[in-house]
């Protein structure tokens, strides 16, 4: 029996989304952002692990608080965009939910994970 997906976003992932979403019909780079989160979605829909998955020791500790995480994957997007999630299974019902932890650039993204400058 397959098991059913659903993607939920944290609230600060809902935000990038919803501007990304808004801002998609006049900036070329923030449509070509979204076009990709949907793709990519659509794509952990149909395979949960299509993400790198990221070492346990290298979570933020900030997520594993804020999220009580054990695990955490990553997909990259356009720009250098990441979008990272985790998995979680109800055990109500039979669906998978992908819950969508953040959608940072690059920047945001070496800042979270500690990575410094060269």
């Amino acid at each position: 029996m397959n098991k059913k997906v659903e993607v939920i976003f944290s609230k600060d992932a809902q935000k990038v989304y919803d501007k990304l979403k808004e801002n998609a019909h006049q900036n070329k780079v923030d449509r070509m952002l979204f076009d990709a989160i949907e793709k990519k979605l659509d794509i952990i829909r149909s395979n949960i692990f299509y993400g790198d998955i990221i070492p346990k020791s290298l979570i933020p500790r900030e997520y594993r608080l804020k999220y009580n995480l054990t695990s955490l994957l990553k997909v990259e997007l356009p720009c250098f965009w990441r979008l990272l999630y985790t998995l979680n299974e109800d055990k109500a019902e039979i669906i998978i939910i992908a819950f969508i932890i953040e959608i940072l650039d690059h920047k945001k993204y070496n800042k979270r994970f500690g990575y410094k400058k060269h």
